[in-house]
């Protein structure tokens, strides 16, 4: 699969001037109008899911290709852009940073009734791509954005961002539902990123199969059993990288979880990450656990690979894919050139696009 779907940016201070963000969220309605007439609403899903689509729109909208608030910012002005039009586009936004995230069940349960799919399926969804990326890909990004775009027949895409805070980098999370045949099993759109990590776990990588199915077997052992191996284990030597497995352990403190998971008695891991209380650390506990014991390892790659946002014109450290970013730009000038918007801002919005075909103009 084409890994495309993370970008990584250096975190800005400032805000939005409230004037921009007012014209920000009149184009972005202007657009997605268009988008939806022109090709309906499951095409402004996919396309929202692709981040060259996604970063190009926000130059659109008036940012810089590597403004770290280019994330937060755009899903909020689509967002508030169209207010009150989403029955009749038949197109929906939900949640958004910090507490607006944790209000995104309420925000998918306010359109139960205008929409053709069950609303407590789309809120699973949401909830188990948050809990994939905080939980079973440990890559040191803990999620503070989540936006989840749907359609009225169920189409739908998560954008969502975490924060490193050594770093001071934020990192970009692209989910597309018609690729999803497995929320721990290669789930995302794509991925790619700028700064590679060191300390991963990748629990939802192709090779962490028998990791997986031996973590779910030990979440369904007894409590005390699972808490003498882990105190067994600590005491051994362990080679360098199960540092990453066992950092921050302590088994004591893991008992109410592995009750909680006991008595659920989880069929697979993607059900035992769904678990309410399972957390990074009962994560690496059960990692740890099935490979000392059956011998299977997870992986400790980052799966994330280096992406336009910080390759660019000059092909470092990665070339851009021009065909897939021609054809984002593309649509948006067309979309742009067809929206009911002044002249002015018209134009402006073009020749921001224009400048990622020819620098110079």
């Amino acid at each position: 699969m084409k890994k495309t779907g993370i970008a990584d940016t250096p975190l800005h201070r400032g805000k939005v001037p409230l004037w921009l963000f007012q014209r920000m969220k009149r184009l972005a309605r202007e657009i997605i109008v268009t988008i939806i007439h022109e090709f309906g609403a499951p095409t402004l899903v996919d396309k929202v899911s692709d981040p060259y689509w996604f970063q190009a729109f926000g130059a659109a909208l008036g940012f810089d290709w590597h403004s770290s608030g280019l994330t937060t910012t755009l899903c909020g002005a689509m967002k508030e852009g169209i207010k009150g039009l989403e029955t009749e586009l038949g197109f929906f936004i939900a949640g958004g940073k910090g507490r607006a995230a944790l209000k995104t069940p309420d925000h998918i349960l306010s359109y139960g009734k205008v929409i053709n799919t069950d609303p407590h399926h789309l809120i699973q969804v949401s909830r188990m791509s948050a809990k994939v990326d905080n939980v079973a890909l440990q890559d040191g990004y803990r999620l503070y954005h989540h936006t989840f775009f749907f359609t009225a027949e169920g189409s739908w895409c998560v954008v969502q961002q975490g924060m490193n805070e050594t770093s001071r980098y934020a990192r970009r999370y692209h989910w597309l539902g018609q690729e999803v045949t497995s929320f721990t099993n290669e789930p995302h759109h794509a991925i790619c990123t700028m700064r590679i990590e060191k300390q991963v776990l990748n629990m939802v990588a192709r090779e962490s199969e028998q990791a997986r199915q031996g973590s779910a077997l030990f979440s369904c052992e007894k409590p005390d059993t699972l808490i003498k191996e882990l105190n067994r284990i600590k005491r051994l030597k362990l080679p360098a990288r199960h540092h990453i497995l066992s950092q921050g352990i302590n088994p004591d403190r893991l008992y109410k979880t592995f009750l909680k998971t006991y008595e659920a008695q989880p069929q697979d891991f993607e059900k035992l990450v769904g678990l309410k209380g399972v957390g990074p650390k009962t994560i690496r506990a059960l990692a740890l656990l099935s490979e000392i014991v059956y011998g299977s390892e997870a992986s400790f790659q980052d799966p994330a690979r280096f992406s336009f946002a910080h390759g660019g014109k000059d092909g470092h450290p990665y070339p851009v894919d021009k065909s897939s970013y021609d054809r984002s730009i593309s649509i948006l000038r067309k979309a742009v050139e067809d929206a009911k918007i002044g002249d002015r801002e018209r134009m402006e919005a073009i020749k921001r696009l224009l400048r990622y075909i020819n620098p110079a103009t």
